[in-house]
């Protein structure tokens, strides 16, 4: 189901450099969301901008995804994470707490992470920059879905989860580390310039681990720009090891009417806001 809300901003505040995360009110969307789905924002009561704005949905509060329990309105909470980048983000991060904002979601098509294994599967997470959004999310998700089959595969319950590799430009720009720790994931960081971790593309670290470890059983998740998308995306069919992409495209109307946002597929073009924006790696064209 999809929603429209009035939501009411409960927090929105700078984390680092230019990257902000807002928390708002939306009881209908919190419910049904998942992992790699998306809300559409209008961030303004006048006509500019004038189109919604895409945002990955970072954290549903309640729900038990984190349990929070002091307060009863803490299961309604819709969190997203953004950086900014233009008029409509710059619009958004002067927003303040009871403030609203007009919200439609969950939009989209999310991972699948639910379909079952008759081995454990170790899932990989690729976050490049802002792609860490929706992979925090997912993450919990996974944590929750795979403790019985990692505590039976694992000599203790306290092995990682997951593992996620991060990439950034830099180290003053890696995101959402302590989140994914807080999840028991191990995490692994690259940087372009080499002041943190693995030198170089986050993509050419998963490449590394693929050479230096044991892939058979995994399964990649991957959301961050194009160009990296496209790279982790031949790796896996290299590899042989499926992947899930989240493509970052240009969305218009947000609901698959305006086609805006098609990408080749092997099956044809395909809206990322409808039947995305989650697509298997060996479905897209890369032209």
């Amino acid at each position: 189901m999809i929603y429209q809300e009035k939501t009411k901003i409960l927090s929105n505040r700078k984390i680092k450099d230019n990257f902000y995360r807002c928390i708002f009110s939306a009881p209908r969307i919190a419910k049904h969301a998942l992992p790699g789905q998306f809300v559409n924002v209008k961030v303004s009561d006048t006509c500019q901008p004038l189109l919604r704005r895409p945002f990955s949905i970072f954290r549903v509060r309640g729900t038990g995804y984190p349990p929070l329990k002091r307060w009863r309105a803490v299961r309604v909470q819709v969190e997203i994470l953004y950086a900014v980048v233009g008029e409509a983000s710059r619009v958004l991060s002067q927003k303040k707490p009871g403030e609203y904002l007009d919200v439609i979601g969950p939009l989209g098509n999310g991972f699948d992470y639910r379909t079952p294994n008759p081995e454990p599967r170790t899932p990989v997470l690729v976050a490049g920059g802002m792609g860490v959004a929706p992979l925090v999310f997912l993450a919990e998700k996974l944590r929750k879905s795979t403790v019985p089959s990692f505590a039976k595969a694992s000599e203790g319950r306290h092995s990682p989860q997951s593992t996620v590799l991060i990439g950034a430009k830099t180290k003053s720009q890696i995101l959402c580390e302590k989140e994914f720790k807080g999840l028991n994931c191990e995490v692994k960081i690259a940087t372009d310039d080499g002041s943190r971790g693995f030198k170089g593309k986050v993509s050419g670290l998963l490449k590394h681990l693929l050479l230096t470890m044991d892939y058979r059983l995994w399964t990649i998740y991957t959301c961050g720009p194009r160009p990296m998308l496209q790279q982790v995306s031949r790796i896996s069919v290299d590899y042989n090891v499926p992947a899930q992409i989240s493509l970052e495209e240009h969305m218009a109307c947000g609901i698959g009417a305006c086609l805006g946002c098609a990408v080749n597929t092997v099956d044809g073009y395909k809206r990322v806001c409808k039947e995305g924006p989650v697509f298997m790696a060996d479905e897209i064209i890369w032209e």
